[in-house]
């Protein structure tokens, strides 16, 4: 059985989160949705969700995709390895090749769980998505 991993802040969900969702579920038997916390996210992008953390993770819940659901506390992807082991873990191919990508490789690599990337939705993310409403707000 093969355990995968999808980490996210699912902030506005949207179909770039439904399409790495569909694309993680067709190559694992067990799929866990990880949601970072309101906080995580604010350190990580600068901002905090506009959808709360409860809310986040309910939605996850009902996407018939997905099998579990946990929220990641954690500084570290190993972490919640450690928490809730898993197989593979899927990131948006944007992670391919920078820094963030190439140290959660190794990380990963030293306890012979496997990153696979999927394509980046470009036309829309959470980004894009609250721009839109600021912009549309003023």
């Amino acid at each position: 059985m093969v355990r995968g991993y999808v980490p996210g802040v699912f902030d506005l969900f949207h179909v770039g989160h439904l399409n790495i969702l569909r694309m993680a579920r067709e190559h694992c038997d067990w799929l866990i949705a990880g949601v970072v916390t309101d906080d995580k996210a604010l350190r990580a992008k600068g901002k905090r969700p506009v959808v709360p953390l409860e809310e986040r993770a309910a939605i996850l819940e009902h996407v018939t995709l997905v099998d579990e659901v946990v929220v990641e506390h954690h500084p570290s992807k190993l972490d919640v390895w450690r928490e809730h082991p898993f197989d593979v873990i899927f990131k948006g191919d944007d992670w391919r090749g920078t820094a963030k990508g190439e140290q959660l490789e190794a990380d990963f690599a030293t306890v012979g769980v496997e990153v696979v990337y999927f394509p980046y939705t470009i036309h829309t993310s959470s980004t894009l998505l609250r721009a839109t409403l600021e912009t549309n707000a003023s």
